[in-house]
């Protein structure tokens, strides 16, 4: 299974995972041209892909699915809540999931899991290869991590991760007070601290990849992110790759089921 980030920030959202010759995306938060330009970078064809799966309705995690699926004849795969704050969507091929769920997606077993956010039924995503087993989460957009979703990230090869922003620039930010309140709160973004628990917690043998989404570009940066989620992980037994995913430019590919195999210390990585 390979995985890459096409973007990921306030300004859009896209995740593409292949499993043979099964493609999906995790949220279309770009517009159609913008996906093809990032798709291009991977050598995958628009029309490849199956289906886009959809952790939630915010602009920047569902700006393009509606056009895409149009052009490209993608399914939309959401829960009821989601499509409910998407009237444009009256024409798509859909299927409506519950919060927590599990179906079949070509290749993948696509499991749903509920987080924490100011949206209606926001959704983190497991995708598991049916050929090789190989698992895959992405969990962004959460105010707070519970114990039910620390369980559903565990036995993972590659897992996005939301750190938005630092506790400490967030609270010297250009944002108003009603703003930081909605950011660092439990309907909000993970901090980098609360997502370096979290990655911690979800560390095992085959956990080889670590790749850190949706920073914020006024409260946080990838350098902080990466040494305070370093400083953590550096305490366990993680011995792979962490990268934070940039806004505008793809990173990736990062495989999963490899297995360890490698005997290397933490490394950390800018995805520029």
């Amino acid at each position: 299974m390979n995985l890459w980030v096409l973007g990921s920030g306030s300004g859009g959202n896209a995740v593409l995972v292949e499993t043979g010759t099964s493609r999906v995306l995790v949220d279309a938060g770009f517009a159609p041209r913008v996906l093809k330009q990032r798709l291009a970078v991977t050598g995958v064809d628009p029309e490849s892909i199956e289906a886009v799966i959809v952790t939630h309705e915010h602009n920047d995690h569902a700006k393009g699915v509606a056009a895409a699926a149009r052009k490209w004849g993608w399914k939309v795969i959401s829960t009821a809540g989601t499509r409910m704050m998407c009237p444009d969507w009256g024409d798509l091929d859909m299927i409506l999931t519950p919060r927590q769920s599990s179906l079949v997606v070509g290749g993948f077993q696509v499991d749903m899991f509920p987080v924490s956010h100011d949206a209606n039924e926001p959704v983190a995503v497991v995708l598991t290869s049916l050929a090789s087993g190989a698992r895959a989460g992405v969990a962004y957009d959460l105010g707070y991590v519970t114990e039910s979703l620390t369980r559903s990230l565990k036995h993972l090869d590659v897992l996005v991760l939301e750190a938005n922003h630092d506790e400490g620039m967030l609270r010297t930010g250009p944002y108003p007070p009603s703003v930081r309140n909605r950011i660092g709160g439990r309907l909000g973004h993970l901090s980098n601290r609360a997502a370096a628990r979290l990655a911690s917690d979800s560390i095992h043998a085959d956990l080889n990849n670590i790749v850190l989404a949706h920073l914020s570009e006024s409260c946080n940066d990838a350098r902080t992110a990466l040494k305070t989620v370093g400083e953590e992980l550096r305490r366990s037994r993680f011995r792979g790759r962490v990268t934070a995913a940039p806004q505008d430019a793809v990173v990736g590919p990062f495989v999963a089921g490899r297995g360890p195999g490698q005997a290397l210390p933490l490394q950390l990585g800018l995805g520029i």
